[in-house]
């Protein structure tokens, strides 16, 4: 199983979380989002057993493949934000917190591990640059982005004093790490978008994923100022008072960036789709960007009383829903016709991230590889 696929589980994940971060009493709104976190567990420990019995590090070599070996951090992340929202109605409020607490820790490993190993390998392989920036190569660096907003969950439950400080540190710290090198990627994806474009019609959903790191970005902006206040009482409460503005500050910003990289992959989108895009698991690109657009508007919502924002936040919920339809319904059927179809002798499929081509080795071996 390749790590992209761990996508599929992101995209569950945050149906959930996004429909927790409305604050709607909309009826039946809570027990869906309880059903999307639990299709979400099941996916998590499913994907997981299976990547592990495949061996985590087989596709490493792979230069497109590995940059998703961010993916498995950011569904241990999405499930243990899920599990601390809507776990305690299953395993009580102290169970729920402690399996939410060691996802996070697990998946904040995970994802400090790729922001660092995989710029590493790209930097010393020979290969790595060959075909310019690509929206991918921010897989690796958003993890410890999810982990800062995520973190923001557990604060609330961490006794106060150092332990609770330690945490938030650490989460603006993962903020500041993903944030420029986000950036400094996003940078060098444009640059290649508009000088030499895509290259293949099948990988134009992955352009949603700088939206993804924009929409993150903001909700752990406005989520860690507002529980700053938990961490700096008394004589340090102005130092809460400026991390709250600032959050907000940064998320009216950046909400601007945001609408054009909307417009922006939303144009792309529509424009591949007419030259004949096809399905590939990079379509779950549509899914968690969009939702970290609906938690990041809900959380300024919330903390502006903005009632523009939550009507935002409402219309790209049912946008994430319909998304997710589409994609689901398509993986299953990918799956269910991959399980059905007969084996071709001579022939090594591969789910990818892109449009299979073919590929003839020194030999007389044909193997369909992802470009």
């Amino acid at each position: 199983m390749t790590p992209n696929w761990f996508a599929a589980i992101m995209g569950t994940g945050i149906v959930a979380t996004s429909g927790v971060a409305l604050h709607s009493d909309f009826p039946g709104l809570y027990t869906s989002a309880t059903g999307f976190w639990l299709l979400a567990s099941v996916g998590l420990v499913i994907a997981t057993v299976l990547f592990l019995r495949g061996g985590p590090s087989e596709h490493a070599g792979d230069p497109t493949m590995v940059h998703f070996y961010g993916a498995p951090a950011m569904a241990l992340l999405t499930v243990g934000a899920g599990t601390i929202e809507l776990g305690p109605q299953f395993l009580g409020n102290h169970v729920a917190v402690w399996v939410g607490g060691l996802l996070w820790l697990a998946g904040t490993a995970a994802g400090l591990f790729t922001a660092v190993w995989i710029p590493f390998r790209m930097i010393t392989g020979a290969q790595s640059a060959q075909a310019g920036a690509m929206p991918s190569w921010l897989m690796p660096v958003v993890p410890p982005m999810v982990s800062a907003a995520t973190g923001s969950l557990l604060i609330q439950h961490i006794p106060a004093g150092q332990l609770r400080l330690g945490v938030l540190a650490t989460c603006y710290g993962m903020f500041g790490l993903s944030l420029v090198l986000g950036f400094l990627t996003i940078a060098m994806v444009y640059s290649r978008l508009v000088h030499r474009g895509l290259p293949s019609v099948d990988v134009a959903p992955t352009v949603w994923i700088m939206l993804g790191m924009i929409g993150q970005s903001i909700t752990a902006a406005v989520l860690l100022g507002n529980n700053s206040a938990l961490v700096f009482r008394g004589q340090q409460a102005p130092i809460a008072a400026g991390l709250h503005i600032l959050g907000i500050g940064y998320g009216l910003v950046m909400s601007g960036f945001a609408v054009f990289v909307f417009a922006l992959a939303v144009s792309i989108t529509v424009h591949n789709v007419r030259r004949g895009m096809s399905f590939t698991p990079a379509w779950w690109s549509f899914t968690f960007p969009t939702g970290t657009c609906v938690t990041g508007s809900a959380a300024l919502a919330f903390a502006t009383d903005s009632g523009l924002l939550q009507i935002i936040a409402g219309a790209l919920y049912v946008l994430l829903i319909l998304a997710w339809v589409v994609v689901a319904s398509r993986s299953l059927m990918q799956v269910v016709g991959q399980t059905l179809a007969p084996k071709v002798p001579g022939f090594q499929m591969r789910t990818g991230t892109a449009t299979p081509a073919l590929e003839r080795n020194a030999g007389t071996d044909v193997h369909a590889v992802s470009v």
